[in-house]
Parts: structure tokens; C-alpha cells; sequence
């Protein structure tokens, strides 16, 4: 939120009932300067609020699935009131029948942590012994693992992730997936109606649908009916959906003049840019005819706009279908970035760089900080914290990867820190710093002029 706040133009309000989290939200606010309004409320007094303007965009993120009917009542309620005609929501959350079978194996887990697993362990180890539990009940072979093969490998998954995530994912209180026809009727009484997946390949059907799949939804003429139909296709697990308050569809001459002045900015390295993509049908290759031209062109990371890609390609034979497919994926994959225009770069770049010192300046501590804002995307870019340390001493005047190496070994040797490498510690300063400095470099090379380019070096 704040990352956001800072790289855009917009003025923002938010709440988060944890106090620590919305006291360190409303740190990283003030030193950004960024029009952001941040609480420690619960839903039903935030929402009530006499001071809520109407807003144009409302975004819940990691909220619906996991909350009580009470507290979706409240939102629904507050969206019904606050949301402008013409406003879009941004909802996420977990959906039928991607979590179908795992809907019993988490009551299982649920009922084993609070029947059986010591009660004066914390939650990470009442977590552990839950999941050891259902690894020894499926190696028993049960008909519930038969009918539904993929819960062992789920269970597998789980005993590799953050206990915390976890905590929060399937212990929590209230953890209720439900299907897009139920996220429907639940908005009905906000008068929205369903728009588009927030998430860009979803867009490109033909990574996720068989081309059976494809006409037996182009055959369906209701749209909620045809998503609900879609994630059966999918086995959809998670969905990002835009709902909007009166929607209205555009020309078709609207909607291509809209798309043509879009603005793309290439935010990896090119190359190497990885001609994969990976959708519900598994891994594709990519066509280097459309995908190759398409990167070069953006490969001096200056913003294009896909008007400007497809006068470059037409002599080629690429086609502006072919361009926007290629630039779905592109941006899904995270290679390629939407870009603000001029106006609102230049507008957001003094919040930015504010936020991004201010984080930088921590990074000197610890690895808390993965991402800084950008005044080009108008979101948050990912930049680990030596990268940043590198940021922080070229702004302190060291001129070469050398000296960025030394100033970073200089703070970490004074906290008593050490680089790992292959999984070891490396104990000299001589073996720090070699690997410090060969980090340095390759950001020199790769990674710097891209960072310049979005504005955050």
C-alpha cells in the first residue's frame, strides 16, 4: 500500500486491525509524504467512518477468504455505499473447486491441532505435528487419498512453506473458499457486476484452455455462468477478479485506441528473458517471431506504447493481436511493466524517492525490505537489500562496484553478519568481500540500468 501510494498520484485510505503493522504502514507514509490515510480499525468501525470520501477503486487483497459472513456483510455494505458509479473493486480470493478436496483434510488438520497437539505449544508446533499427522494418514492409504490424488502432494507442499503463511492459510479462524457464482450473489447487493481476472494470463486462453474447452465456453452466452464453467477447466485455485459498479463496454474502436496508448517498460534484463510461460495446461514455448521483435524493441527500457510496438513490427508481418497476446504474457510472466505516462512520472518521482532513501536506510539492519516504488510503473519493484546497500553507496559518493562491495561489507561487519554462499557461511573479510564485489559487478551490469531506466537509481 504504501509502495503504491508513494509511486502514483492517487490519495489512498486503509486499515489494518493489527497495530503494529498499520503503525509501521503509517511510518513508511510519513517519511514518503505520499497521500495515504492508515488505521488500526476493525472492518465494521472503519467502515462507518464519517470522514470516508467515495472512492473510485477499492481493493481487497488476502481478506474474503478468510474473514466471517459478519465481516463480509460490513464490506459489501461499505462497497454498496463508498463505491462511485463507474468505480472498479479488486477482489482476491480462494475459490471452488481448486480447493475442493481440501476443504475435509483442513478440518482434519484444524481438529488434530486443537484435540490432540499439546496445548501449551505455540502455533508453529501444533502446525508441525498436524501435518505429521495427515502425512502418517495418507501413508495408510485411505479412500479419501485415492478419490483424490493431489492432497498428498498438497500436504508436502505445506511441510515446505512458512509456518506463519500457513497459520494465516489454514488455521486460521474463518477459511471459507467459495465459488465465483457465490462471490456473485454476495455482491449482488453492492450492484456490481463481474469485469475481467485482475491476473494478465488468464487472459490467453490458449495456455490454459484445450481448444474443446475454448468452444464449449465461446457456446455460453451468460458471462458469470462462463467463468464458473472456466474454473472447472482450470481446477481453479485463487481467483483476482475486477467487478465494477455500472459497467459499461466500449466501442470496439474505444477499446483499441485505449489498448494502443498503453505504455510498456522492459524490467528484466533482455537477454535473458526466458521464451516459457507456464499456465493451468502446464509449460508453453513462446514464438520467437512475435516475442523476439517485441523485446528487442523494448530492450533499451525506455516506455513503448503498443501503438508505437505495432508501427515497428507492421513491416514484419506481426499483427496487433499477436502484439497484445505477446504483451499479456510478458507483463504476467513479470518481464514487462505498464508504465504511468510522463505526467504522473513526474509527479510521483519525489514520493518515491523519499520512501525508497527511507527504505534503504533500514536495509542497512536487516532483510525485511524486497521491493522498492517506482514512479514509472507506479508499483513496487523488486530490489534485494545488497542491491539496495549498492543503491545507498552510490548516492554516499562510492563511484565503482568495488567500493559499493566495501560499504556494504563495512555495515555487515559491524552488525557481526555474514554472506552465505552455497548454502555456507563465508567466514574472512577477503571471502566477503570477493563475493560482495562479484555481486557488485554483475548489478553494475545488469541490474543498474534498469533500476535507472524505472526511475529508482
Amino acid at each position: 500500500m504504501d509502495i503504491h501510494a508513494a509511486a502514483s498520484t492517487t490519495s489512498w485510505w486503509a486499515t489494518d486491525f493489527n497495530p503494529a503493522q498499520a503503525g509501521f504502514a503509517q511510518e513508511l507514509a510519513a517519511a514518503s509524504g505520499a497521500s495515504l490515510r492508515l488505521f488500526d480499525e476493525a472492518f465494521a468501525e472503519f467502515c462507518t467512518r464519517p470522514d470516508l470520501p467515495e472512492f473510485d477503486f477499492i481493493g481487497l487483497h488476502g481478506i474474503w477468504s478468510w474473514i466471517s459472513d459478519e465481516n463480509r456483510a460490513v464490506i459489501v455494505d461499505f462497497i454498496r455505499k463508498k463505491l462511485k458509479v463507474g468505480g472498479v473493486l479488486y477482489i482476491s480470493y480462494n475459490t471452488q473447486p481448486g480447493w475442493a478436496a481440501m476443504v475435509p483434510m483442513r478440518e482434519l488438520l484444524i481438529a488434530y491441532a486443537d484435540a490432540l497437539a499439546a496445548k501449551g505449544q505455540g502455533i508453529v508446533s501444533r502446525i508441525d505435528a498436524a501435518l505429521d499427522f495427515a502425512e502418517k494418514l495418507l501413508a495408510t492409504q485411505p479412500a479419501f487419498a485415492a478419490a483424490n490424488p493431489q492432497v498428498a502432494q498438497r500436504i508436502a507442499k505445506m511441510k515446505e512453506q512458512n509456518r506463519h503463511y500457513l497459520a494465516h492459510e489454514y488455521f486460521n479462524r474463518d477459511w471459507h473458499p467459495m465459488s465465483v457464482a457465490q462471490m456473485a450473489e454476495w455482491l449482488a447487493p453492492a450492484k456490481l457486476s463481474y469485469a475481467a481476472s485482475a491476473h494478465y494470463l488468464d487472459h490467453v486462453d490458449a495456455i490454459n484452455l484445450s481448444e474443446e474447452q475454448q468452444a464449449l465456453l465461446r457456446s455460453i452466452p451468460d458471462a458469470g455462468f462462463r467463468q464458473l464453467v472456466r474454473d472447472f477447466c482450470c481446477n481453479t485455485q485463487f481467483r483476482r477478479d475486477y467487478w465494477i459498479k455500472g459497467a459499461r463496454q466500449p466501442t470496439a474502436f474505444e477499446r483499441l485506441e485505449g489498448l494502443r496508448a498503453q505504455r510498456l517498460i522492459l524490467t528484466t534484463p533482455r537477454p535473458p528473458v526466458a521464451l516459457k510461460v507456464t499456465g493451468s495446461r502446464g509449460e508453453a514455448t513462446l514464438n520467437e517471431g512475435v516475442y523476439l521483435p517485441i523485446l528487442e524493441l523494448l530492450s533499451s527500457h525506455k516506455p513503448m506504447t503498443l501503438g508505437q510496438i505495432e508501427q515497428q513490427l507492421a513491416p514484419k508481418g506481426i499483427t496487433f493481436a499477436q502484439i497484445l497476446q505477446a504483451t499479456l504474457i510478458l507483463v504476467g510472466k513479470g518481464d514487462v511493466a505498464v508504465a504511468q505516462d510522463e505526467a504522473h512520472v513526474s509527479r510521483a518521482k519525489k514520493t518515491c524517492d523519499r520512501l525508497n532513501q527511507h527504505l534503504m536506510t533500514k536495509s542497512r539492519a536487516c532483510n525485511d525490505f524486497a521491493y522498492l516504488a517506482s514512479p514509472v510503473t507506479g508499483g513496487g519493484i523488486a530490489v534485494n537489500r545488497f542491491q539496495q546497500l549498492f543503491l545507498h553507496a552510490r548516492q554516499q559518493g562510492r563511484k565503482t562496484p568495488e567500493e559499493w562491495a566495501r560499504f556494504v561489507w563495512d555495515h555487515l561487519q559491524a552488525l557481526g553478519q555474514r554472506l552465505t554462499k552455497e548454502g555456507k557461511a563465508l567466514e574472512t573479510a577477503d571471502e566477503n568481500l570477493t563475493e560482495l564485489a562479484a555481486q557488485a559487478l554483475t548489478f553494475a551490469e545488469e541490474r543498474l540500468p534498469i533500476l535507472k531506466a524505472l526511475q529508482v537509481a
